[in-house]
């Protein structure tokens, strides 16, 4: 949570000048702290929709020992489901319109594997702009989790995403670009995130519609950007959320598909995951040609290398504290009074 400035203290204003959130007094005083209720938008496939709601769960509880966090998950129209899985949301998952009556604080945004090239094709692309329209006018902030960033730019800013030649898929090296955004407080200048995609949006594309581009690598490309002001919509491009068996269980995935003539390449281990002992282990079951039963997903467990998960907790930390500093006592509105939805962080009229 925020230092107060509550008497002059060249010390604040020091770590202030370094990018910390440091509150005046009068707008400590504007704030009412409650609870936070933060939605989280569920269209991922089916082997992967119990988890991805285990991953940000985790990491929201983990951010913060003192804020209580109320967690909404809900779903679109669109994706297609099992009876089992479309059973399990139907008991389980809350319904988008009665979340937009009570009002949310913030929505984490996640996406699905896509079936036509233009995402605007795509069956659930019309409810996932309703939850688009609806969050820009009244949520606090908006995550989005890798295509959910390529959804979340196509529909603002009509940018589409380029197929890559092969799959990004690893764990990567990134350096932040703008050390003063309160996201990035307390966040090492270097770090690292999973990636898993075939699509890209580039440095250059986020550029010429004014989005700051705030983490990027040299592998990777752009890791995290936000909306002209800031903090409405933050994108990444990668996973921090990610298990630290994602990758592997993916891998194992795509190489089973690959064997059973359901993709045309055969799957590369997941880049800089995995020990060189682990490597050499991956390769001689490849090596043996063994069946995918016999894949070693136990043993190169203990060989990967989890290099992302202090990371990911700050920066949810981050985000859900400025979420807890801006948003309205009242969750159906948008921010507190006083704040400008355009700059609602205070940086652009510095």
């Amino acid at each position: 949570m925020p230092l107060v400035a509550h008497r002059p203290l060249a010390a604040l204003d020091r770590l202030r000048a370094e990018g910390q959130e440091i509150l005046d007094v009068e707008r400590a005083h504007r704030q009412d702290i409650r609870e936070l209720h933060i939605g989280l938008l569920n269209i991922m496939p089916d082997g992967a929709l119990k988890a991805t709601e285990r991953q940000f769960l985790r990491l929201i509880g983990n951010s913060n020992r003192i804020a209580q966090f109320y967690v909404h998950i809900f779903t679109v129209p669109g994706v297609p489901r099992s009876a089992d899985i479309q059973a399990y949301i139907d008991t389980h998952y809350e319904n988008f319109d009665d979340l937009a009556a009570e009002g949310l604080d913030a929505i984490i945004f996640t996406g699905t594997n896509p079936v036509h090239a233009d995402l605007a094709q795509e069956d659930y692309w019309p409810h996932v702009q309703r939850v688009f329209d609806w969050a820009d006018k009244n949520v606090t902030s908006v995550l989005c989790s890798c295509l959910a960033s390529h959804l979340a730019l196509r529909h603002f800013y009509g940018i589409p995403r380029l197929r890559r030649a092969n799959k990004l898929f690893g764990v990567y090296s990134h350096r932040v670009l703008d050390r003063s955004h309160p996201m990035l407080t307390n966040i090492n200048t270097r770090f690292d995130m999973p990636h898993s995609r075939w699509n890209d949006v580039g440095a250059e594309s986020f550029a010429a519609c004014g989005l700051p581009v705030l983490v990027a690598g040299e592998e990777s490309g752009v890791a995290m950007a936000s909306s002209p002001d800031g903090f409405r919509q933050i994108y990444f491009q990668g996973h921090p959320e990610y298990d630290h068996n994602s990758l592997l269980k993916e891998y194992r995935r795509d190489l089973q598909q690959y064997r059973e003539g359901n993709s045309e390449r055969a799957p590369y281990l997941p880049e800089h995951y995995l020990t060189p002992a682990g490597i050499r282990l991956a390769n001689a079951y490849l090596a043996s040609g063994a069946p995918i039963s016999d894949f070693p997903e136990a043993a190169l467990l203990e060989e990967v290398n989890v290099t992302w998960r202090d990371t990911a907790k700050a920066l949810f930390a981050n985000w859900l504290g400025l979420v807890y500093q801006l948003t309205h006592q009242d969750r159906r509105l948008q921010f507190m009074d006083g704040i400008d939805p355009a700059d609602p962080l205070g940086r652009l009229r510095r």
